[in-house]
């Protein structure tokens, strides 16, 4: 019942931000009709499911409300600079919107680390989606990206789960794997007694097959299978390691407000659109996914134990007093993540 109400909340929402883009679109015909030039890189491969669903589909909606007066250029993972200097160059005016995970640049905006998600963080998506827009914790990353001259914007809030070449039921189970991560998880499977790494996207498959590495997570079901991983690994553990937004919009404030007016306003409500449209989806093509792999990959869902799985969130409260200490802001996200959860009688 939770899960429709939040779903209802964001059609509601989508109404109210459509309204507001087809007045910008209205006003676009009174305007001069100079096309504005941007370049995106994100940080996905062409390959990911992402790309197509996320980047592609932002780029194509910008244009069209906007009757052609921004027009940007999409590139993929590696096009213009690596993955981990988006920020960077989005900062710099070098690219104009780019799409980077936040664990990537929490050197520079320590709030990303609880951004990444930290371990066994929610149980459900809605969680996730209700702690980032009712909460106020998307706010408080975009408050602390406009310090480096960024807006920010979540992409969406979805489930990351392991794709694995081995079943795992216990804590134990994780010793000695080498697994690809990235952020706070990859901190925690270390933690744990993983071998865990970052290693750029190209890479994960030929690390998988090259025996390189013995598992690795993008995103959750689609966005493994989409990288090719269900080829070699043929177990998909379940629960989720976390829910987070690790993917988000990052546009260079400058930039934007060269904009006109109205192109401003599409761009907002187009990006606060895409949220709940696209972490809706991504729900759907995850129970669409998943009975697909284990038919055409031969795949066997790998479960957790319920007592190992009260152990593997025992284990993660450290990483979380850890990441509080980074920051004031991370502190008090923190306490925010405990107190919701309190709220639901998980944690005492």
């Amino acid at each position: 019942m939770m899960k429709r109400t939040v779903c209802v909340g964001g059609i509601v929402l989508l109404a109210a931000i459509v309204l507001v883009a087809m007045a910008g679109v209205g006003n676009t015909a009174l305007a001069a009709e100079k096309v504005y030039r941007w370049k995106c890189q994100v940080h996905w491969p062409a390959a990911s499911v992402s790309y197509k669903a996320s980047a592609e589909v932002v780029i194509h909606r910008l244009k069209e409300r906007t009757g052609g007066r921004l027009d940007i250029q999409l590139y993929a993972a590696g096009a213009l600079v690596p993955s981990k200097e988006i920020f960077n160059a989005v900062k710099r005016g070098m690219i104009e919107i780019a799409v980077s995970p936040p664990q990537y640049y929490q050197a520079q905006v320590p709030l990303g680390a609880v951004g990444s998600g930290l371990p066994f963080n929610f149980k459900e998506v809605w969680e996730c989606a209700y702690f980032y827009k009712w909460l106020g914790f998307e706010d408080m990353l975009r408050d602390a990206c406009a310090k480096h001259g960024l807006y920010y914007s979540t992409d969406k809030v979805y489930v990351t789960e392991l794709a694995c070449k081995k079943p795992l039921h216990t804590m134990d189970d994780f010793k000695g794997l080498k697994l690809r991560s990235s952020g706070v998880l990859q901190l925690y499977l270390t933690a744990i007694g993983a071998a865990a790494s970052y290693i750029p996207g190209s890479e994960i498959y030929p690390s998988l097959a090259s025996g390189v590495i013995d598992g690795a997570h993008w995103g959750a079901v689609q966005g493994n299978s989409s990288m090719g991983f269900y080829e070699i690994c043929k177990y998909h553990l379940k629960p989720c390691l976390n829910i987070a937004g690790t993917d988000a919009w990052l546009v260079n404030l400058d930039a934007m407000k060269k904009l006109p007016e109205d192109i401003q306003k599409i761009l907002v409500a187009t990006l606060d659109e895409h949220f709940w449209m696209r972490t809706n989806q991504y729900i759907y093509l995850e129970e669409k996914t998943l009975p697909g792999v284990v038919e055409k990959h031969g795949v066997a869902v790998s479960e957790l134990l319920p007592e190992e799985y009260i152990k593997l969130q025992k284990a993660a409260m450290p990483i979380w007093d850890d990441v509080a200490k980074k920051s004031p802001e991370c502190a008090k996200a923190v306490e925010m993540l405990v107190e919701f959860n309190r709220s639901l009688g998980r944690l005492k």
